[in-house]
């Protein structure tokens, strides 16, 4: 029976191996890593020991943010996904299909805020599109392609993860999920849990990001000598990215839910807006497994950079499947399907919350 498209969100795997993986055009010998479900990368072997990885997304941008921190997520959603190959983020090629609201003032603060942060990430913009239409609005303006160039050597997908590998996450889960809804619904926030806990919960947006978390992983070691693989948990979150990385690399997982870093925040406002945090969209919270004689570096270089991180399971064989571990009992651990994020974003715009 075929699976049909889902409500919202990603499509799911057998969408994918029903319509995606078998129309990708002329077949190339210089592709290393080409479009499968769950691997944000494709890897192009360039020659002379080098390789290009491109990702792509769409421009994701909410002027109620305001522009700054509107640029900023949209230029970190897309470098995030490009840095989990090992290699820094390059080359940005950018379509924006603008709504026809926009107006000169607006674009000039939203592309002066995508120049500064590239800036800051050392990457360079080097094509585009940029025009207004009828039917485009936000958040969805256009998307974009982040590239990487580097050493072949050095590249990584989320198919090269081990059996005997540890599992470390950084952050903790839902970290997308509590950033956008502390900017957008703070005073809610702010009238139920205080004042300071709302202006803490808006920090949480400034992490939704994994370009630091990844390149300051690889840069213990990769392969056998360290990072085997990495994939930021964004739509589906934890779970979601979990089962990705172990159905990319075809191994097992055991997983200890207990370990999963949860911040106050985090769960204060999941639990208001009735969102699961282990499933909720969490930009920002790296996967990454590592050959065990690597862990406790890549934890040291991680913690030397502020960034929150435990060993949260292990690589295991696959004929044991995805196993998570709760109070004490093991079950397989099965893929959410749908994000409960956009529900609870909806039902909150509607003035609803699992408390009403």
């Amino acid at each position: 029976m075929r699976s049909e498209l889902p409500a919202v969100g990603k499509i799911s795997p057998e969408i994918f191996e029903q319509l995606i993986f078998p129309n990708l055009g002329a077949s190339n010998t210089s592709i290393l890593v080409g479009p499968q479900h769950g691997v944000d990368v494709g890897v192009v072997d360039l020659g002379h020991g080098l390789v290009m990885a491109l990702t792509t997304d769409p421009v994701f941008v909410v002027p109620q943010y305001g522009w700054e921190r509107a640029a900023w997520f949209a230029v970190h959603i897309l470098a995030s996904d490009a840095a989990t190959c090992g290699l820094r983020p390059t080359y940005l090629s950018i379509d924006l299909n603008l709504p026809r609201a926009i107006q000169k003032p607006e674009l000039e603060f939203l592309w002066t805020a995508i120049h500064r942060e590239c800036q800051k990430l050392g990457i360079t913009i080097v094509s585009g599109h940029t025009a207004r239409y009828d039917g485009c609005d936000y958040p969805m303006v256009g998307g974009a392609t982040m590239i990487c160039v580097g050493p072949k050597s050095q590249y990584l997908t989320p198919q090269m993860a081990r059996q005997g590998d540890h599992i470390i996450l950084t952050k903790g889960a839902a970290i997308e999920a509590t950033g956008i809804f502390a900017v957008t619904f703070s005073r809610q926030i702010a009238e139920r849990y205080g004042e300071s806990f709302a202006l803490r919960a808006q920090e949480i947006f400034w992490q939704m990001s994994v370009v630091e978390d990844a390149l300051t992983a690889v840069s213990v070691g990769v392969h056998e000598n360290g990072v085997t693989a990495m994939h930021d948990a964004t739509e589906c979150g934890v779970w979601g990215g979990l089962y990705e990385v172990a159905q990319a690399s075809a191994v097992g997982m055991v997983v200890d839910k207990e370990r999963i870093p949860i911040l106050e925040e985090v769960d204060e406002i999941c639990s208001h807006f009735g969102m699961d945090p282990y499933s909720a969209i969490s930009e920002g919270s790296l996967i990454i497994t590592c050959r065990p004689h690597r862990t406790p570096e890549v934890l040291q270089a991680l913690q030397q950079k502020n960034i929150n991180c435990a060993v949260i399971g292990s690589v295991i064989s696959p004929k044991r499947g995805i196993q998570l571990v709760e109070r004490g009992r093991q079950r397989p651990l099965v893929h959410p399907r749908v994000d409960p994020f956009w529900d609870a974003f909806r039902r909150a715009l509607e003035g609803k919350n699992s408390k009403q």
